[in-house]
């Protein structure tokens, strides 16, 4: 009798098939789809990237953090610096955003690892303003008011004159779509690598530090280097994506670089509609943000309140958010990480599985 582990479903292949799909459609989609299309789609994936960030530091690792704006703006602004002190292309600048946030990861890390709870959300929140506040004096990059990137940077920026010959778009349009695709493969790699990481070892760790810390250090886990490890992670990619952000819109301040609305309420707006704890969340999660900011974002105050009134409802009735509620009653899983042991006799196939709990 043998018996060993699996995570793979019908369900699973068959949505990592589609995932294929959705990626060369997305590839080719600039062809035939209007440049307001692309933006849009830069949009929302961008802050799918930031929602999945965020949702594996909170629901896979039980990092509450209310600061993530502040990788998202000296990732701005170091792509920035690159482009307008160094004169780097702005998408050769886009690591840049990376592993500036890095850097000022590792102090934020080792002065809110020593608070718990709400107390580390909120020492986030105030490393992340006083990053703003000193970014602000930063005379070179515009100060307080903020700069753009200048017009000999943005109007040859690598592989947009290929762009314009393959689509015969102009330039502003064929920048838009190279922002869009580099969105695209920021946000497949992103879902891809924690999809990755919740299936071995380091998920189930994770997990484990996330539901009870002492206990997790009780049978080997070393709960704090696995802090580290999915903090600087999140913070790096964080900081390219806000590199990103900023290269397609060429202009930058620091309210809107260190937006706390912007790159982390919404984010954790998008997160707890959609799921909490669940790949699938913030992908369902966006898609319902994208809809109400469509259709409410001319009402003004009316909008958030909107927002806020369906978050408080959906965590009433919903904790789980709506996949967790769908998943519930459908059993489906578009990225199974549920463990199941397979026991298989000598002269039978599979005999028997049973479900380890879902990181």
């Amino acid at each position: 009798m043998t018996h060993h582990v699996v995570t793979r479903t019908r369900t699973g292949t068959i949505a990592g098939i589609a995932a294929v799909a959705l990626m060369v459609l997305g590839l080719v989609l600039p062809a035939f789809a209007s440049r307001a299309l692309i933006q849009d789609l830069f949009t929302i994936l961008t802050l799918l990237t930031l929602a999945q960030l965020w949702n594996l530091l909170a629901g896979y690792g039980g990092l509450v953090s209310v600061g993530q704006q502040a990788f998202v703006g000296i990732g701005a602004y170091a792509m920035f610096a690159g482009v307008i002190l160094w004169g780097i292309d702005p998408v050769l600048a886009i690591p840049l955003g990376g592993l500036a946030a890095l850097v000022l990861a590792v102090p934020t890390a080792f002065f809110a690892f020593r608070l718990q709870g709400a107390y580390f959300a909120i020492g986030t929140w105030v490393i992340a303003e006083v990053t703003r506040l000193l970014v602000a004096q930063w005379k070179a990059l515009g100060g307080g008011t903020g700069t753009s990137l200048p017009r000999e940077a943005t109007s040859d920026i690598i592989g947009v004159e290929a762009i314009r010959a393959l689509f015969g778009l102009r330039e502003a349009a064929a920048r838009d779509v190279l922002a869009y695709w580099l969105a695209l493969a920021l946000a497949a790699l992103t879902i891809a690598a924690i999809y990755w990481l919740l299936r071995n070892r380091l998920g189930l760790a994770l997990a484990a530090v996330r539901d009870n810390t002492e206990a997790a250090k009780s049978v080997g886990v070393d709960a704090r280097r696995i802090k580290w490890a999915v903090f600087l992670i999140a913070a790096f990619v964080t900081g390219l994506t806000g590199a990103l952000i900023y290269v397609q819109t060429a202009r930058i301040s620091p309210d809107a670089a260190f937006s706390v609305t912007d790159w982390t309420a919404y984010v954790i707006f998008i997160v707890v509609i959609g799921g909490i704890g669940r790949i699938e969340g913030p992908i369902i999660g966006v898609i319902v943000f994208y809809i109400l900011q469509s259709t409410l974002a001319d009402f003004g105050a009316w909008y958030l309140l909107t927002l806020g009134v369906i978050a408080i409802s959906v965590m009433l009735f919903a904790p789980r958010g709506l996949w967790g509620l769908l998943s519930a009653r459908t059993g489906l899983h578009l990225f199974p990480v549920q463990r199941r042991l397979i026991t298989a006799g000598p002269d039978h196939g599979p005999s028997m599985t049973k479900g380890e709990k879902e990181p």
